[in-house]
């Protein structure tokens, strides 16, 4: 959206601009993988499989129109200390709330509370690890 103007002060002196303000069509928030990762926090990498039940191809940023989204993730955790069976390393899903002008970083917070082996699936859960200011703008549908 355009937003002009036309100012007088003297007989002689006009000034005249113009400024735009955020279009709702552009608008978006980023969602990134990139991370390196803290092991000492317990923060690993993950990948995203799935946007709002569409299959993506990884990638480290997402830009996304605001509202809320649900990410289908797997964890990237190489820990030795990690004892559970290929089976028990499966998917899970995080739902960001997106707002615009915003980036949120997700990772894979492995849980070291206690020991985890075999079939358990709680050695791990995907956060959202940090968010911040960014700018995003998405490209004009014509």
């Amino acid at each position: 959206m355009k937003y002009c103007w036309l100012i007088t002060a003297l007989p002689l002196m006009m000034l005249n601009g113009c400024a735009s303000a955020p279009d709702d069509a552009t608008a978006c928030g980023v969602v990134s993988t990139y991370a390196e990762p803290t092991p000492a926090e317990g923060f690993y990498r993950l990948v995203v499989t799935h946007i709002d039940g569409k299959p993506v191809i990884s990638k480290p940023n997402y830009q996304l129109r605001p509202g809320e989204h649900t990410f289908r993730v797997s964890e990237l955790i190489d820990a030795p200390e990690l004892k559970v069976r290929l089976a028990a390393r499966v998917p899970k899903e995080i739902k960001v709330a997106v707002q615009a002008e915003q980036r949120y970083q997700l990772a894979a917070k492995f849980n070291t509370d206690r020991q985890y082996s075999g079939d358990d699936t709680g050695y791990w859960q995907p956060q959202i690890r940090s968010q911040e200011s960014a700018e995003c703008e998405l490209p004009v549908d014509n």
